[in-house]
């Protein structure tokens, strides 16, 4: 089979690709850049209805929970390759973490493997360091890493893309004409458009010689965020402040609520927002320092138009235009 050769089934019919997570934050993309591709693509979601209508009458929308086994199988029969993109960091999902990004995921790489599934794509964290890991006691950081080991002790042709965090993050930041940043951000941040995580994924999950390798994910640059601000607002016309609020505050939001997380979803969903803070401040200056290595890789193995800053900001406003029509 070629890198890019489409597989068929007995009634040459072309096989689906499984998208895990095919609604979330990258997932969409993921789905878009595979139908763009003209490969029939799959998502298993546990609400079909709002699935089919943000995704379109031409993916396969099958309904079922990830956690059940019985979803899986259906979900993974006949299946060429899969996708893994699956996030629980929500305020709805966010005690179901474990179950779902670890536990779940986990007896999904065991059924894909008794399957024969060809191919898979697992979208992890941009890396794992365990000095990293351990100094900021990071629990996605251990939950990734021990599907990363799953994945290195299978039989699967697999690929890991470790995404640094999305330029959505950028965005999140902005309250009106103001940025505000807890603590003010490290001195340069690599992110990713969730445009090219989506072409990244598409690509890889179609190819069969990129088995047994990581990849970091990254755009084409490390800004800090009062740079940020400054770009976004030259593409949009408006005016945007850089505000740094000290860092003191969310530790001591962390302290109060971290008793009462037990008690609320939201709450809880919070208190892990305040430890994300605290890992965004403390991102390694040398891990930023190798973002355009790690970059270059991309460019040189897949096939796409890196997306900039400025051109994930023009893509934001057109989106905001037609949805305001």
């Amino acid at each position: 089979m070629s890198n890019h050769e489409m597989m068929y089934d007995k009634t040459g019919n072309l096989e689906p690709v499984l998208v895990l997570g095919g609604t979330g934050h990258y997932g969409r993309h993921i789905v878009a850049s595979l139908r763009k591709r003209g490969a029939p693509v799959r998502v298993l979601s546990r609400h079909a209805a709002p699935a089919r209508q943000l995704l379109g009458e031409e993916v396969e929308i099958l309904e079922g929970d990830i956690t059940s086994r019985a979803s899986v199988a259906e979900a993974l029969t006949g299946a060429r390759g899969m996708v893994i993109a699956v996030s629980a960091f929500n305020p709805q999902q966010i005690r179901q973490v474990e179950a779902v990004e670890r536990d779940a995921v986990l007896a999904v790489v065991v059924e894909a493997e008794r399957m024969g599934v060809a191919r898979a794509v697992y979208l992890s964290v941009y890396d794992i360091r365990q000095d990293v890991v351990e100094d900021l006691d990071l629990e996605s950081g251990l939950i990734k890493a021990a599907i990363e080991a799953a994945l290195a002790g299978s039989g699967l042709n697999w690929t890991v893309l470790g995404c640094a965090p999305s330029m959505q993050l950028f965005f999140a930041m902005i309250r009106g004409e103001i940025m505000v940043v807890p603590g003010g951000g490290p001195p340069a941040l690599p992110t990713i458009s969730p445009v090219d995580v989506g072409e990244i994924a598409a690509q890889a999950v179609l190819r069969d010689d990129l088995s047994g390798r990581r990849f970091r994910l990254v755009g084409p640059e490390a800004i800090s965020f009062p740079e940020a601000a400054r770009r976004i607002a030259a593409v949009t016309g408006k005016p945007l402040q850089f505000r740094k609020i000290p860092l003191i505050l969310p530790k001591i939001a962390s302290i109060l609520l971290t008793p009462l997380a037990p008690f609320s979803d939201r709450i809880a969903y919070v208190s892990q927002m305040l430890g994300f803070i605290k890992l965004l401040n403390a991102f390694p200056v040398e891990m930023a320092a190798e973002a355009a290595q790690a970059h270059q890789q991309l460019r040189e193995t897949f096939d796409y138009t890196p997306t900039t800053l400025e051109m994930e900001a023009e893509r934001r406003c057109s989106a905001q235009v037609q949805e305001a029509a």
